[in-house]
């Protein structure tokens, strides 16, 4: 497969569904080789297969983003298998319905579920961080993007843990770019608002099925193809003078 980023290897964590599986495909798609690291190795491999089928190149890697000797464990596999890492795209994470939290206010939430929250969904994007920009630090460059969201951005009633989170990402982000802007490293962050994934179905049956649609400008839900396409281009020399943006994917949400 040649594309765009041909020749390039890249690394999608969650990357075994929703929006990491199509960006691991987009990826591959365009030529790079494919790190895909998921909790769930099954399917982290069910991605690899597609992407293989493809006629694309990828290596299944299993980690917990919120273990750092997992996490080294990562980098380590994907170097050893092609070399180098040109792209991080720091994606895996946690909802609240997948914790039992949907539709609970502040005083609500159980003290484990907000740390288990901000150990995936923050600490973990803190620690791929971490030892992604030791890796590129010594290739001389790489760009990463990390997801976090249009609640990263503002308030959401019921998502204490995960606004937490999510917010703090985004001053992850920042202050990463800057910290390693001279080290020829780039980082982005993306904030997908409501998007057609697993995750995002679940949160709306928790909430007894909210009607997104009213709420967009659009007037239609995200695609995993709409955010999977941003972070390519921002992973790409296409986006070369783009650091520490933060870019909504929302259809208009956070204009209104």
């Amino acid at each position: 497969m040649t594309g765009f980023l041909n020749g390039k290897t890249a690394l999608v964590t969650g990357g075994g569904g929703g929006i990491g599986h199509v960006a691991a495909l987009a990826f591959a798609r365009e030529g790079a080789r494919v790190a895909v690291a998921d909790l769930n190795e099954d399917a982290a491999r069910q991605t690899v297969d597609a992407i293989r089928t493809a006629k694309g190149e990828a290596i299944a890697v299993p980690c917990d983003v919120s273990n750092s000797e997992e996490v080294q464990k990562m980098i380590a596999a994907t170097v050893s298998r092609y070399d180098r890492l040109d792209y991080a795209f720091n994606n895996a994470g946690l909802g609240s319905a997948q914790l039992g939290t949907s539709n609970k206010q502040m005083v609500e939430w159980p003290d484990d579920a907000f740390d288990r929250m901000i150990s995936v969904n923050l600490r973990g994007v803190f620690l791929c961080m971490k030892h992604e920009l030791r890796q590129m630090l010594k290739q001389g460059g790489g760009a990463i993007v990390n997801t976090s969201s249009i609640a990263g951005v503002v308030g959401v009633v019921g998502g204490a843990g995960y606004n937490a989170a999510k917010h703090g990402v985004i001053g992850l982000t920042q202050t990463a770019a800057l910290e390693y802007a001279e080290g020829s490293i780039r980082v982005n962050a993306v904030c997908p608002g409501p998007i057609k994934t697993p995750m995002n179905d679940s949160t709306l049956s928790a909430m007894g099925g909210f009607a997104y649609e009213k709420f967009i400008p659009l007037r239609r839900r995200g695609t995993p193809e709409d955010v999977a396409e941003l972070v390519l281009f921002l992973c790409s020399d296409r986006a070369a003078f783009i650091t520490g943006a933060v870019v909504p994917v929302d259809g208009g949400w956070l204009a209104q």
